[in-house]
């Protein structure tokens, strides 16, 4: 889908899409998910090369970063901010003196508040680079957004795990829950955990595209800024260089939970094994005594004896009673 914006807001011109010009007064051309037409239409309506996905999504930083003929083309990773399964696409920006081409595969919450502010005349947008500013500063808003609500929940993740009663099995004060409830439990748990640290990485390789592509701008583009372009600049470095301070430590603490739940894991697993242990061990002296007096030899003392099976009867249940008690005693359940 192609979208034309100008310094006073959208341009309406079907022509972009069927292969005709674009209006002089279009400075932001936006390629949402386009299709092989829709980018060679671009291509020949501005004469600057629209990159492929594929283009978009090398790794290597000469890849991401640059210098065109008239012009920069630049790359970078970024998440989709999906709650359920965020998504890393690749977001591709052709900045020249007159023009800004995005390109990009996924629905951004940026992108649509950068078209509002142009129409609501807020902000400078009168160059490509004043739209290319817009579009950094709403997404490092939308990372920082992201960063924050990812803080909120890892504070109410941490509140589940530390307040997971272990013999329970469940949140404090429910004591009703099954063994089965217990290890269902702790797995949705370490999942939660599991997503919210996939995600974090997202992020980071967000920022590391955008704090890569802002000196590379400046520095391409010094000739170009304004006297109030390049503190933007500086401003956003400072922003991202605190976000990734931020989620450095948002990444300790997921280490932490995790190691949290992983040794809330190996508690139960101990527990399962001292129940068998336990078990194990009141068995063997009622096993022994059975096992001597089943034995088939002809002299016995108490084959004879009336009260022989009572006896042997009562020896099975104190062997049993005794290692009990002791286990009791000791606190083992």
């Amino acid at each position: 889908m192609i979208s034309l914006q100008g310094p006073q807001g959208a341009v309406e011109h079907s022509g972009a899409a069927n292969g005709g010009g674009v209006p002089s007064h279009a400075i932001w051309i936006d390629l949402n998910d386009p299709s092989t037409e829709e980018a060679e239409h671009i291509e020949a309506a501005t004469g600057l090369r629209v990159p492929s996905r594929k283009a978009l999504s090398e790794v290597e930083n000469s890849s991401r970063l640059r210098r065109l003929k008239n012009g920069l083309s630049l790359s970078t990773p970024m998440i989709t901010f999906d709650k359920v399964d965020s998504q890393l696409t690749p977001l591709g920006f052709v900045l020249t003196r007159d023009r800004l081409i995005t390109v990009r595969f996924n629905e951004l919450r940026a992108f649509e508040e950068v078209k509002k502010r142009i129409g609501d005349s807020d902000g400078d947008c009168q160059t490509g680079t004043e739209i290319f500013l817009l579009l950094v500063e709403e997404l490092v808003d939308s990372l920082a957004d992201a960063l924050e609500e990812m803080g909120a929940d890892l504070d109410a993740l941490s509140t589940r795990i530390f307040d997971f009663d272990v013999r329970a099995g469940g949140v404090a004060g429910d004591s009703g829950k099954t063994p089965r409830r217990r290890d269902l439990a702790l797995r949705r748990i370490l999942r939660s955990v599991g997503r919210r640290g996939k995600a974090l990485g997202k992020i980071r390789s967000s920022l590391l595209g955008l704090e890569r592509i802002l000196p590379f701008v400046a520095g391409e583009c010094e000739h170009l800024l304004g006297a109030t372009e390049m503190p933007r600049f500086e401003t956003l470095r400072r922003d991202i260089a605190s976000l990734d301070e931020f989620e450095i430590r948002l990444s300790e603490n997921v280490q932490f939970l995790l190691d949290a739940t992983l040794g809330l894991i190996n508690i139960e697993q101990n527990n399962t094994f001292r129940v068998l242990t336990v078990v194990s061990v009141v068995g063997v002296p009622p096993t022994l005594i059975a096992s001597m007096y089943g034995m088939n030899f002809k002299h016995m003392p108490e084959l004879d004896w009336v009260y022989g099976y009572p006896y042997g009867l009562s020896l099975i249940v104190i062997s049993a009673i005794i290692p009990v008690v002791f286990f009791k005693l000791r606190g083992w359940f």
